[in-house]
């Protein structure tokens, strides 16, 4: 079974010893050195911000060619497997929050749900504005009277640069993402193509996996790109197919609905409609 720390045991595992509260915590990197530099896969109960600036080779958080530095920020949350092992110590912060007190604004944002190979890579003037940031949330916390208020207010604003600079990395990696943004609308078309025992409604995830990348971030590089995220993507083609079967096949409702993936005629005939505005019955007779 894999252990699952939240926060308290979770820094001490980490040889962290200035802990204070089960609500918030900072760490910044060089002011310790008995950091744990290996660690087999463990479980978070807690969110986890963090910017990492001394990484000499990254490749294994999937850096690119058109990634030109070594720092990086990602944002990690609860129920996620962690797992490391390093030559030497970070350098850099993080920020560990409780999911009581930040639960309704993390879930706005998708790359809480990025793997680690997919985190942030930065460039110089996004290292430095986080790295200022960082910098004032942890003399803040470094105060015996310190505020949770302005830490939290630090570590979301923080979040949303996070999301600003996504949107730069993606258009950075424009050449690797518009191949992936091709392979999925040529994977959505085959996969009707193809002869299946069971048919199964084709899912985010499954498309996901074919790039390897997680579902979170594999949406947001096709809704980037194409304007539309990849579940619309995939009810068009769904919607695609079923006019097909429906005008030239002598398959009735229910049989293209099953064809189709559908479990039930009934929940077939409700999608079309709504994304037609008929049901299959009135379409065939158009």
């Amino acid at each position: 079974m894999i252990p699952k720390f939240k926060i308290a045991s979770f820094l001490k595992y980490f040889n962290i010893e200035n802990y204070k509260s089960d609500m918030i915590h900072i760490t910044k990197y060089e002011e310790h050195n008995n950091l744990l530099l290996s660690s087999q896969p463990i479980i978070i109960d807690f969110y986890f911000l963090a910017l990492k600036t001394n990484f000499e080779s990254v490749e294994d958080f999937g850096k690119t060619l058109y990634d030109g530095r070594y720092s990086f920020a990602y944002f990690d949350a609860p129920d996620t497997i962690a797992e490391w092992n390093l030559k030497k110590p970070w350098k850099g912060y993080h920020i560990l929050i409780n999911k009581k007190i930040f639960n309704d604004y993390a879930r706005a944002y998708n790359f809480s749900g990025y793997d680690k190979h997919e985190a942030l890579f930065l460039n110089q003037e996004e290292e430095d504005l986080l790295t200022d940031i960082f910098e004032k949330a942890y003399n803040e916390f470094s105060k015996i009277d310190y505020s949770e208020e302005i830490l939290l207010s630090y570590s979301k604003l923080i979040l949303s640069y996070i999301h600003t600079f996504y949107k730069r990395q993606f258009e950075t990696r424009q050449v690797i993402y518009n191949d992936i943004v091709s392979k999925f609308k040529k994977d959505l078309k085959d996969y009707f193509n193809e002869e299946y025992e069971n048919y199964k409604l084709p899912s985010v995830s499954y498309f996901a996996e074919k790039v390897n990348l997680s579902s979170n971030y594999f949406g947001d590089v096709i809704k980037h790109f194409t304007g539309r995220s990849p579940l619309d993507h995939i009810h068009d083609q769904i919607i695609i197919v079923a006019k097909i079967k429906l005008a030239n096949s002598n398959l009735n409702i229910s049989e293209i609905g099953y064809s189709l993936g559908f479990d039930y005629p009934t929940y077939f005939t409700r999608f079309f409609k709504n994304k037609t505005g008929f049901t299959p019955s009135k379409f065939r007779k158009k």
